[in-house]
């Protein structure tokens, strides 16, 4: 045992420290496939752990450095060393399964390893979902033990396991991460600390930077594969495996129907020989129903069996090794008609290769009849009592056409099928069951042998010669099949095909513990995932996985159910701060949930501090329920400083709700027991681990966004926004202030990115403007007043509309809104712009003309008479800017003064209007447009005022209110 150990040693340091000349060449390679590979096969079913961890360390130098020249072996190594123990969740050997999850982080934790394990085999119609299998058979793990599952695990072991199982699976998705940042060149903030999570512990020694090494020594393995991984390609394989094993799953349930959808999906050709060669030769097909449908006599069926059978070359076999080369594709079936026409047809096909073997096809097939009788009356261990030689030929006399086949003949025939039973091959041996399909399992081709046979739960009996030549025939099976071509991955486009396959048992791995515990070291493994799912997701453009990810983090900070907020839930907000923070360029819809719990967490926070809800300035007053509420929350007990309205708000808080029917509004219905309140006051002061200015960097930043991710944002915005102002009785304004400030942080970007995002604010404040909650439309006009001031202030070259198209919300909110209120605030807010920035209004003066143009059709007469008291000072004191700008501003200025002729309210407006019209057309005469002296003398448009320009500007600076 000293000599073996030693020996392993030396390999494992050979390996370790081969050179580029070493990975390269054929004949060490060679060498490796002869002698290595068995080697290894006897080794990993050690029962002595130091031999088993020494057999790891060998294979994960094979992996990490040899792989393009060992894709078959690594094929049926893989599922028999690593994924063979790493799905025993029940009753593992704990050291040997510990080994086994160290190993795989580790491996785990190089990017281009991950990424090639993918391309060349679960993108490889005839080789092993190994990442697909890896991903699900640490999630086993990590979910640790099924109730009432017997188990040789104790508490701790199983906790252990399930830590270390979390850790690989982080370790895939940064791995993922990392892959992806270097081919799109985007930095990783983790790679820092990349080092330090990979190092620590000494229980299995990988080789140094293997990643970067065993790049070196595929260069010369690749070069025929280059170009070929590229995306179109990759998916067409992919797309070409996921269907095949779709049929085989349906056929595995029911054979016809998977038969008939091959051949509709062309997976399968139409004629009985492309059948027969795909029922021979395709993986995790049950044994058993091939039988059933070889044996079957509708006509499709029929030549199916006969070509399967025709596709044989019987040519000097003995007879029973002809049966047991057959038999060893399909489980003959149990009706005897089915088993008559698959005899009948054999005993054809094996007289046609040996003529001379007997005197008919006749003879053959009753030979073959008690050939099968003898197989199961001398291995079936419920036979008692077993048929003897002369039994066996006294039952045959008389079948070669009225004549006895030799004695010595029969006798030899016993003894062989005494000797070595008829059975199908070893890896069909395990039972057959239909599978149904999910996105996470794939059944069929995944069927790679449990090789190691076991003696007793925890014990592994050693190979044997049999088991040796089985796994060399797999090799050769695995060459003949499988593409010879390494695959070293290079496009980006490869991770949605991994997501794909992994994205379900990450999020389940990541969410139930999360859930259900509360060990910091668990909880921190669980949002490191998230953060990495969701990085890669977003990146990728993954919307549905993205959601999912994000929703599942957003509901676990329990913004939503403040009195049960916990640290983990704590955690989860920092979380989703640094992932807004990291990726919100790659967020887009899902900036809908960052910014929902922002908003609720600002909201506690509010009523952590004592500070008077939004609702006690905006809500629609009613008096009684006012007043119900009051005598509701007389009775609870008191926060830190009790405002207005603010121990109803604090009830709403505490009661439970779900993520979804919770809104970011102050208001919900129920009862509130004192237990409640008092887990929400002391939950309130968590919270204080989140400082808020953390949450105001995240509009801060904002500037920052790309252009597209910056117009996601203000649409995810405006939605939380609208849906706090929802309710009539709480609404809250804390989105709405915010949606100011973006727009003052991004006001200078380039106008053609501010006109996307002002196309989305415009429609917002229009729908806002027009809310039957009077209070909450003047806040959301006053706010577009600050906007536009602010935009004024840009001054706006020639021909260019972008004033206009700003000004559009206060012509549409004019139009719309039914309150006298909002439609006189208005017209005060355009005057004050006018007042103020005369200077710079350019295009603008399009929509303001329009609100005074709608203003002097309304019903009131306060608001014709605001109205046109504005116009006449435009006209009076401001009528060259207004000439100056362009023709059709002049053309609006007479059409709103047309409008105002037709007032019904008061005649001196309607004169006042035509004399001014009456100006306008002396200055058309007199070709007095267009010039742009603003220092020459402005005569008045009244003989009665005169109101030099000079003398008015600096006076009009006022205020709406």
């Amino acid at each position: 045992m000293r000599g073996k150990i030693l020996a392993l040693e030396l390999l494992k340091i050979l390996l370790e420290n081969a050179g580029a000349v070493f990975r390269t060449s054929d004949r060490f390679l060679g060498a490796i496939k002869q002698y290595l590979c068995l080697s290894l096969l006897k080794n990993s079913a050690s029962t002595l752990m130091i031999v088993f961890q020494l057999s790891c360390s060998i294979f994960i130098s094979l992996v990490s450095r040899f792989r393009p020249g060992l894709k078959a072996e690594i094929g049926v190594f893989f599922p028999m060393i690593v994924l063979r123990v790493l799905e025993n969740v029940a009753q593992p050997n704990f050291q040997q399964k510990m080994i086994v999850l160290r190993f795989l982080e580790k491996l785990c934790f190089d990017s281009q390893i991950m990424v090639d394990i993918f391309v060349n085999y679960d993108c490889d119609v005839h080789s092993p979902n190994i990442f697909e299998r890896m991903v699900n058979g640490l999630l086993k793990t990590a979910q640790g033990v099924p109730p009432g599952v017997v188990t040789t695990l104790v508490p701790p072991q199983d906790t252990t396991m399930k830590v270390e199982a979390m850790k690989s699976l982080v370790a895939i998705l940064r791995s993922m991460g990392d892959w992806m940042n270097k081919q799109l060149r985007i930095p990783d903030p983790h790679s820092s600390t990349l080092a330090d999570n990979v190092g620590g512990g000494n229980d299995l020694p990988v080789a140094n930077s293997f990643g970067e090494e065993a790049a070196d020594g595929m260069e010369a393995q690749t070069e025929i594969a280059n170009g070929i991984s590229e995306a179109v390609s990759l998916e067409q394989r992919r797309a070409y495996k996921l269907e095949v094993q779709e049929g085989i799953s349906l056929f595995n349930q029911r054979p016809k129907k998977g038969i008939e959808f091959l051949i509709s999906a062309n997976k399968v050709g139409d004629s009985p020989e492309e059948i027969a060669a795909f029922l021979r030769n395709a993986s995790g097909l049950n044994k058993t129903l091939i039988g059933e449908y070889l044996g079957e006599k509708e006509e499709l069926s029929l030549k199916v069996m006969h070509a399967y059978v025709d596709s044989f070359d019987f040519e000097g076999m003995e007879f029973d090794e002809a049966i047991r080369t057959i038999l060893q594709g399909f489980l003959l079936p149990g009706e005897a008609l089915k088993i008559d026409r698959i005899m009948e047809k054999f005993a054809e096909r094996y007289c046609k290769c040996n003529p001379k073997a007997f005197t008919s096809a006749d003879t053959a097939y009753v030979l073959a009849y008690s050939v099968i009788m003898l197989n199961t009356d001398a291995h079936n261990p419920m036979v008692k009592n077993k048929m003897s030689p002369d039994e066996f030929i006294r039952n045959n006399r008389g079948i070669d056409d009225g004549k006895d086949l030799p004695e010595e003949y029969m006798r030899t025939l016993y003894e062989r099928i005494l000797r070595k039973e008829i059975k199908m091959k070893e890896n069909d041996l395990a039972p057959q069951q239909t599978q149904s399909m999910n996105s996470n399992r794939i059944p069929g081709l995944d069927n790679i042998l449990n090789i190691v046979i076991r003696k007793r739960g925890d014990q592994l009996m050693e190979t044997s010669d049999d088991l040796i030549r089985h796994i060399q025939e797999q090799f050769k099976e695995k060459a003949r099949k499988s593409e010879s071509v390494y695959y070293a991955a290079t496009d980006v486009v490869i991770l949605r095909f991994m997501i794909e396959a992994c994205w379900a048992p990450m999020l389940a791995a990541f969410s139930v513990p999360l859930d259900q515990s509360d060990d910091e070291v668990v909880i921190s493994h669980c949002l490191e995932g998230f953060r990495c799912a969701i990085h890669v997701t977003a990146v990728m453009s993954m919307k549905t996985h993205r959601d999912a990810f994000v929703t599942s983090l957003a509901k676990f900070t329990s913004l939503h159910s403040a009195a049960d907020i916990k640290q983990k839930n704590i955690d989860a907000i920092k979380a989703i701060i640094s992932i807004a923070d990291e990726d919100g360029n790659y967020l887009q819809e899902a900036w809908e949930h960052v910014l929902t719990c922002v908003s609720r967490f600002e909201h506690l926070h509010l009523l952590g501090e004592g500070a008077p809800p939004d609702a006690t300035f905006f809500a629609i007053q009613q008096n009684e329920l006012d007043k119900s509420r009051q005598a509701k929350s007389s009775m609870l007990p008191v926060l830190k400083r009790r405002g207005p309205g603010q121990m109803q708000h604090a009830a709403a808080a505490a009661r439970r709700g779900s993520y979804d029917s919770a809104g970011v509004g102050g208001h919900a219905s129920g009862a509130v027991t004192s237990e409640q309140m008092s887990n929400l006051i002391s939950n309130l002061h968590m919270l204080e681990q989140v400082g808020i200015s953390e949450m105001n960097r995240i509009f801060m930043q904002s500037q920052k966004l790309n252009s597209e991710a910056i117009i996601d944002f203000v649409k995810a915005l405006c939605k939380v926004s609208t849906e706090e102002l929802r309710s009539t009785l709480d609404p809250r304004v804390f989105s709405l202030t915010k949606i100011v400030e973006i727009a003052h942080y991004n006001m200078n970007r380039i106008r053609l990115v501010w006109s996307s995002i002002w196309h989305v604010l415009a429609d917002f404040f229009v729908t806002i403007g027009c809310s039957e909650n009077l209070s909450i439309a003047i806040f959301a006009m006053d706010s577009l007043r600050q906007l536009a001031m602010k935009f004024l202030d840009r001054e706006e070259l020639a021909n260019y509309n972008f004033q206009n198209e700003f000004m559009k919300p206060f012509v549409d909110v004019m139009r719309k809104s039914r309150a006298v209120e909002i439609r006189e605030l208005i017209i005060r807010c355009v005057s004050q712009m006018v007042l103020s920035r005369v200077n710079n209004v350019k295009s603008g003066w399009k929509s303001m003309f329009m609100v005074f143009t709608t203003a002097s059709y309304d019903e009131h007469k306060n608001i014709v008479l605001l109205a046109f008291e504005i116009i006449e000072k435009i006209v009076r004191d401001y009528f060259p800017y207004i000439t100056e700008t362009e023709s059709t501003t002049f053309t609006d200025c007479v059409n709103c003064l047309i409008a105002f002729t037709n007032s019904r309210f008061n005649k001196d407006i309607s004169l006042n209007a035509i004399g001014f019209l009456h100006l306008c057309a002396t200055k058309l005469a007199e070709g007095d447009l267009g010039f742009s002296g603003r220092n020459k003398g402005k005569e008045s448009c009244s003989n009665s005022i005169s109101s030099p320009h000079k003398e008015k500007e600096g006076k009009r600076e006022s205020t709406v209110y």
